[in-house]
């Protein structure tokens, strides 16, 4: 959509939230979209609960069974909407479909089950679709130095990596603007690449 005159044309992207189950997903789309985000929450089961890992989320009732959505202005010419994504590994045949079109995509980390981030991280790596990895600081849980967390998720240096509450508006906006940002410039570099080879 373009506007007359010497106002910007307002820009709209795509961003996937990614993570293990019960990683905060949900709650982060919640949490900084302007519009009441669209969530596809069902009841846990106890099916469910015997094939999830539930021990660390022991107060979790509903899980995502396809996604999440959400819409968040970040500027006058740059409107981000958000696609969660389920974190189970039964639905993530969905996750294909979720990314195409994708700027970027966040990772969201519990560091009490930081395995859970290797397959999210694997699959954006895999495609070629920009990335930042984002530790939600649960509540009691061991906050970790951040080279210990890029370590142990074998991440090199140009992978952003934050330290976020996914419950909190400014926080979540901080690393989307991050994201926005790493992976606009990701795509200026591929496009100058182009241009010289060309």
């Amino acid at each position: 959509m373009d506007y007359t005159g010497s106002e910007p044309a307002v820009k709209s992207a795509k961003i996937v939230i990614a993570g293990g189950f019960g990683v905060g997903k949900t709650t982060l789309v919640g949490a900084v979209s302007e519009i009441t985000p669209l969530t596809t929450e069902a009841m846990m089961t106890a099916v469910g609960a015997s094939l999830d890992d539930v021990s660390v989320v022991p107060n979790k009732t509903t899980t995502t069974v396809a996604m999440d959505f959400g819409r968040i202005t970040i500027s006058d010419s740059l409107i981000l909407y958000l696609f969660g994504t389920p974190g189970q590994t039964r639905f993530w045949f969905m996750w294909d479909e979720l990314v195409k079109g994708a700027l970027g995509a966040v990772v969201l980390v519990d560091t009490r089950r930081i395995e859970d981030a290797f397959a999210p991280i694997d699959f954006f790596e895999t495609r070629g679709v920009p990335y930042l990895v984002a530790i939600n600081n649960f509540e009691g849980a061991y906050r970790y130095d951040l080279a210990e967390v890029r370590e142990a998720l074998a991440i090199g240096p140009e992978i952003p990596l934050l330290n976020t509450d996914a419950r909190t508006r400014e926080a979540v906006k901080e690393i989307l603007i991050a994201l926005a940002k790493d992976a606009l410039n990701i795509l200026r570099a591929e496009h100058a690449r182009m241009t010289t080879r060309a």
